[in-house]
């Protein structure tokens, strides 16, 4: 899993693109011109779920989410339990077919949230069963 970016850079730098002001004045709109000029290592992990939620530079993103998930499966960014988990298993089947080892990676978070089910509040654990569910098929291999 290639992280070998500088994470002092923001992904407007690394990307060497910017969006300028936002043409829409949503919060979400706003949100992620915001994030895309903030330095990577300063990203929370509700940072990621939102960013990754747009599909936006998931080239850089999933990588940072999957250490987070790699530490904590169960991450909760600011929704419920495993909202970030959520959000990367929403990444298009496309992408991780290109990204083999990120795939790889997100293979063993699975399985360890597998594991971690069973020490869940019923109703946490259906969020998470219900997002495993929704996975692309070349992660639930």
């Amino acid at each position: 899993m290639n992280t070998n970016f500088d994470r002092r850079k923001s992904l407007q730098e690394l990307e060497r693109d910017d969006w300028g002001e936002p043409d829409y004045h949503t919060h979400l709109v706003q949100t992620c011109h915001r994030l895309r000029r903030v330095p990577l290592a300063d990203f929370t992990a509700a940072d990621l779920r939102i960013m990754i939620g747009q599909k936006i530079s998931l080239l850089f993103l999933v990588p940072l989410a999957l250490e987070t998930l790699q530490e904590d499966p169960l991450v909760e960014a600011n929704l419920y339990p495993g909202d970030l988990l959520n959000m990367v298993l929403d990444v298009p089947e496309t992408f991780w077919s290109v990204h083999t080892d990120m795939r790889d990676v997100l293979r063993q978070v699975v399985a360890k949230t597998k594991e971690l089910l069973v020490s869940l509040e019923e109703t946490d654990a259906r969020l998470i069963r219900e997002s495993l569910a929704k996975a692309p098929a070349s992660v639930q291999e």
